[in-house]
């Protein structure tokens, strides 16, 4: 499963952004979907998750109340509001069969290239 995350850009401080993240000809039905940020020169942290079945969703404290992940067969978004110069960084989605919406990296099983979020005014 090859994923692909999209949507990043350039924000001002308080503005929005949706990310997608989709593995083109295959379905994430049966996969649960984290999105993680990575800052330059920093580990990969969890931002949120959502499960396959039933559609249980996980957020870092930090972004709980801004953020909103949503799913449907082939898509995962992540609906950023209310940005942060500390939500800057490149976002990965990872996609995963745990029994439970993990935080950490390690136990997603697929990856693909990230996309570049920047907030600065």
């Amino acid at each position: 499963v090859q994923l692909q995350a999209s949507g990043g850009g350039l924000v001002q401080p308080g503005g929005s952004l949706k990310l997608s993240c989709s593995a083109p000809g295959t379905t994430l039905e049966d996969y649960n979907i984290g999105w993680f940020r990575q800052a330059p020169g920093q580990e990969r942290l969890g931002v949120s998750c959502i499960r396959s079945r039933p559609r249980n969703t996980w957020y870092a404290e930090s972004v709980k109340g801004r953020f909103t992940i949503s799913r449907d067969q082939t898509t995962v978004d992540l609906y950023m509001k209310n940005l942060k110069p500390e939500d800057t960084g490149v976002y990965f989605c990872g996609a995963g069969e745990t029994p439970y919406c993990s935080q950490f990296s390690y136990e997603y099983r697929y990856w693909g290239r990230g996309t570049q979020v920047t907030v600065s005014s």
